[in-house]
């Protein structure tokens, strides 16, 4: 296989592209670093085209291995033929080349195995033959066969009669079908097409798992999101869970492609070794394939979605130059509150007792408003979980109490206590108990979702469905890629970020990351991009792949807290003189250089300066708005000044929300009132849409109105139909 050429045909993408983007993977460039700084090579592929470009290529290079190795495998047992070349040249699957293997691999003791051992291989060749007529009844021909009398034989190789001569003759013919590729090929595509997947009650007690209990639905249409349902009824033993097809289309197609001449004395005995070959071995091996190939796709689905909803919610628009009050709720252990300053630094912490057993409402209250008049807090952030409702009721009479404009917003804290318990909160805040961590993070997730949700497991962070079901490998791996995109496509502040963040910078692992915030311990602050090269385990390589993505504000180098890579500045100077600026303008903004340049002509400029065009025109937005976030134009999160219930909702009203996640069928928004909201794919739009997410992300805001409330189920229905 050609997999250059493979991979252009799969992506949609020229073979030139294709070869410049496998060529700088295999040079060890990383993805952000090649879909930032190497677009006039690639032709301007994007970070998730280049992810799954790398997929494909590790996939291919898989399949190509194991080609080989089965090749080599099946000469060395003096059995490759043209047609076996033939076929594993054409295999595009994993599975394709598995079922050219299966004839030749080692097997445990079969009952064909056994026959063979027993010298009945030639009589299932005759009987193969399928003769107009054989010289004797094959059953008296399968007499020649008995060998009872010879004592020196294994008890397991006799063969007593004339009739298990036979019965091991057809255990080899059955062996031979379930072993041909060109079968279960077929099959496997028979039973998507035209097979059920069937799910069953397997207790007698209700669940969540109800609607399965009782449910059959079509393979082939069966959508990703009930395929993981239904695995995890099973793995959970409520339901039983089976793949069924009409058997007759099977096996008609096995006897159309087996039997070739009807008349033969032989039809009878190949017909029972069909039927047996697929009951027996084929069939329950379809399944299993099937329902892996089933679970395989749902997951990439799944994850599929999870990256997606993950990447919108880091990328949320940040609230900066806010002061944060975090308030992690709670009952006995009382709620535990955090100062965070604008720049995200602890400045004071406390515990108040404003709900049960205490319910200590005024000395909670003295103590909340000390914080926030003392450390002038804009915002109160809430985290949802034990006790949120009645802290949001205590915080909103409070902020009616207190002179000014102050809002407080309820925040999702999810995974906030993972961080509050992980090797990583302990080193940050030796000081602090998990819950005091916890306000802390509640806080910051504020200020800056992406700073502070890298800290945490991307699997915690509770914008996926049925995560916990997939391959950990596999899950890591994409959502890894997530974060990784994120972070570099917004850049870190070197002197500040923790080792958590640093470590998803291109060229940069968890190790050198220690060393980059050890370095700066020990040394004060970076004052320039090019003194990481000092860092330990920071070579010229690594550096190539970080620095621009890294930011040193107060460098003398203005261009080392742009994303201009170093690699460009010696262009980026030459850019600048030529329309009569200095260094001293950047950081002044120069509205009027992308004009200038488009007029000039950024081709030829871009000729002359010995750089791409893609990487002017990113160098000028970068001298357009230096230090720029791109987070800064999304919709900030919506803050509250007053509680709504469930109780208080009626159908008909109109509310604003924050979508917290996508799933296959809907979308659960935030309206405010502890519980999320559902609207259903079929309420999302007036026009027809196959999945929420062409039209919804979370972080977005949106207007909703109310379509069912059930207090005593806590579900409300919605419809963006307004």
């Amino acid at each position: 296989m050609d997999i250059i050429n493979e991979l252009a045909k799969e992506l949609n993408l020229r073979v030139g592209q294709v070869e410049a983007a496998v060529g700088l993977i295999d040079d060890g460039n990383t993805i952000p670093f090649i879909a930032r700084y190497r677009k006039e090579v690639t032709g301007s592929l994007d970070d998730t085209v280049l992810r799954t470009l790398d997929e494909r290529l590790k996939y291919l290079r898989n399949l190509e291995a194991r080609k080989e190795e089965v090749r080599s495998l099946i000469e060395g047992q003096g059995k490759l033929t043209p047609e076996i070349e033939e076929a594993l040249k054409n295999a595009t699957i994993l599975t394709e080349v598995e079922d050219i293997y299966r004839p030749f691999k080692p097997k445990r003791e079969t009952r064909a195995s056994l026959a063979r051992k027993k010298g009945l291989e030639p009589l299932a060749q005759l009987i193969m033959e399928q003769r107009d007529a054989y010289e004797k009844d094959l059953m008296v021909i399968a007499e020649d066969y008995i060998n009872a009398g010879d004592e020196s034989l294994d008890k397991k190789l006799i063969v007593a009669t004339a009739e298990d001569a036979i019965n091991g003759a057809k255990d080899i013919i059955c062996e031979d079908i379930s072993d041909n590729a060109d079968f279960r090929k077929a099959i496997r595509a028979l039973t998507f097409q035209h097979g059920m997947i069937v799910s069953k009650q397997a207790k007698d007690e209700d669940s969540v798992y109800a609607s399965y209990y009782d449910y059959k639905e079509n393979i082939k249409k069966i959508p990703g999101h009930r395929v993981l349902a239904i695995n995890r009824g099973e793995k959970e033993e409520f339901l039983k869970v089976d793949v069924e097809v009409d058997s007759e289309i099977i096996l008609n197609y096995l006897f159309s492609h087996i039997i070739t001449n009807t008349n033969s004395p032989a039809k009878e005995y190949i017909t029972a070794a069909i039927v047996d070959s697929y009951d027996r071995l084929i069939a329950p091996s379809i399944e299993r394939e099937i329902r892996t190939d089933l679970f395989d796709n749902a997951s990439e689905g799944a994850i599929k979605l999870f990256s997606d909803n993950l990447k919108n919610l880091l990328m949320g628009a940040p609230l900066k130059g806010k002061t944060v009050l975090g308030y992690d709720p709670g009952y006995r252990t009382g709620c535990k509150l955090a100062v965070v300053d604008k720049t995200g630094k602890v400045i004071d912490t406390a515990v108040i007792y404003p709900t049960k057993p205490k319910e200590d409402i005024e000395g909670s209250k003295k103590i909340v408003t000390r914080l926030i008049t003392k450390y002038g807090v804009d915002v109160v952030a809430i985290g949802n979980g034990t006790a949120s409702k009645e802290s949001e009721i205590f915080i909103a009479g409070v902020l009616k109490e207190i002179d000014g404009d102050r809002k407080y917003i309820m925040v999702s804290e999810a995974g906030a206590s993972v961080y509050s318990a992980s090797k990583l909160g302990a080193e940050e805040f030796p000081d602090f108990d998990v819950t005091q961590r916890s306000a802390v993070s509640i806080a910051r997730r504020l200020q800056d979702p992406l700073a502070e949700l890298v800290k945490i497991d991307p699997k915690s962070i509770g914008v996926g469905q049925y995560q916990h079901d997939m391959k950990p490998a596999r899950l890591d791996e994409a959502l890894g890629g997530v974060v990784e995109d994120c972070v570099n496509s917004i850049g870190v502040d070197v002197n500040t970020a923790s080792y958590s963040l640093l470590s998803y910078i291109s060229g940069i692992n968890m190790s050198s990351a220690k060393n980059i915030v050890k370095y700066r311990e020990e040394n004060g602050e970076f004052t320039k991009r090019s003194e990481l090269l000092k860092v330990p385990k920071i070579g010229a390589k690594a550096y190539q792949q970080c620095a621009g993505f890294l930011r040193v504000p107060d460098s003398k180098e203005i261009l080392d807290n742009t994303g201009v890579h170093p690699e460009a500045y010696e262009a980026t100077k030459l850019l600048l003189a030529k329309f009569d600026y200095t260094l001293d303008s950047v950081g002044n903004g120069l509205g009027d250089i992308r004009a200038k340049c488009t007029r000039y002509g950024t081709k030829k400029l871009a000729e002359e300066l010995e750089i791409g065009e893609p990487t002017l025109l990113d160098i000028i937005g970068e001298l357009e708005k230096p230090g720029r976030d791109v987070r800064d134009s999304l919709p900030l999160p919506i803050l509250r000044d007053d509680v709504l219930g469930m109780e208080d909702l009626k159908e008909g009203m109109i509310m604003t929300g924050t979508v917290r996640n996508v799933i296959d069928f809907g979308a659960f928004i935030d309206i405010g009132v502890h519980q999320d909201g559902l609207v259903h794919v079929s309420e999302i739009s007036e026009k027809y849409i196959k999945h929420p997410s062409e039209a919804l992300s979370v972080g977005d805001i949106v207007t909703v109105k109310i379509k069912s409330v059930d207090v005593n189920k806590k579900r409300i229905g919605l419809t963006m139909k307004l």
